[in-house]
């Protein structure tokens, strides 16, 4: 047996994978990856806060497993959150059905709206996208980073209209969370103080919200320039059926003074 097992073992260390636990694993498994580590069968790479991965792995010589960021966790299964960034009002054509359409087709588990017309469809109180600012991201950012890290989410992503030229705008969605890490290496060694993820772990709020904001003050300039095109139609197709009610009009008028001089020269026996 122990000669089957040693034969299983040197495989895998032939062909080492990488395995991703969570910091939330039970007691078994953190023995478990102690034993993978000090048997250098396989790496590891736990998922959560050096404080957390601390606390749970005390006891265990787990130093040599790698700490990665919950926000960089991309192997999590879990409910869909959507920031849905639509408009302050209406007559701007199709721009928010068209916003509403693309949310309702991520099957999102749970839609923190922005805008009064997305307020009023979701029951929340208004959040007007017009004055959006910085401040109200960074509210939304907090809460949605505290939950990612909990593990609420698998994925949380930003739907809103993307501006093309003044012809076109695209609704779409942006999945801001997990990060997905880049292959590209660094140009030049640069040293961290405090370490790279304490830095990661203080930022990634900031940057959630700059990207809250960033989609807002996008998406209302789309707004503006779809309200602007949608009633510059309005005036034109007014325009038309004014031409057009005129026309039938005069043909009215025109009968009706032709109809009334044939009378005329009828009754006077001309």
């Amino acid at each position: 047996m122990s000669k089957f097992l040693d034969s299983i073992k040197e495989r895998a260390r032939s062909d080492k994978k990488t395995i991703v636990l969570p910091e939330s694993m039970d007691r078994r498994t953190w023995e478990a990856a102690e034993t993978v580590l000090k048997e250098d069968i396989a790496n590891i790479v736990i998922i959560g806060t050096p404080e957390e991965i601390a606390a749970n792995g005390e006891g265990l010589d787990i130093s040599k497993a790698d700490s990665s960021s919950a926000f960089f966790d991309t192997s999590r299964e879990g409910k869909t959150c959507c920031i849905l960034i639509a408009g302050d009002r209406g007559l701007a054509g199709g721009y928010n059905s068209n916003i509403f359409k693309l949310v309702a087709s991520q099957d999102a588990d749970k839609i923190i709206p922005v805008g009064k017309r997305a307020c009023d469809r979701y029951g929340c109180e208004p959040v007007m996208v017009e004055t959006f600012s910085y401040d109200n991201a960074v509210v939304i950012a907090k809460e949605i980073c505290e939950d990612f890290k909990k593990g609420m989410y698998e994925k949380v992503g930003i739907v809103s209209t993307k501006y093309v030229s003044m012809m076109t705008q695209n609704e779409g969605i942006e999945w801001i969370l997990p990060i997905s890490k880049t292959e590209k290496k660094a140009i030049s060694d640069i040293i961290y103080e405090p370490d790279e993820r304490t830095i990661l772990e203080a930022v990634i709020e900031e940057y959630v919200a700059g990207k809250i904001v960033g989609a807002a003050k996008e998406s209302f300039t789309c707004e503006v320039v779809a309200r602007r095109f949608a009633m510059d139609n309005a005036g034109k197709n007014a325009g038309e059926m004014i031409d057009s009610l005129k026309l039938q009009y005069n043909r009215a008028r025109q009968g009706a003074i032709t109809q009334e001089i044939t009378e005329i020269v009828a009754g006077s026996g001309m």
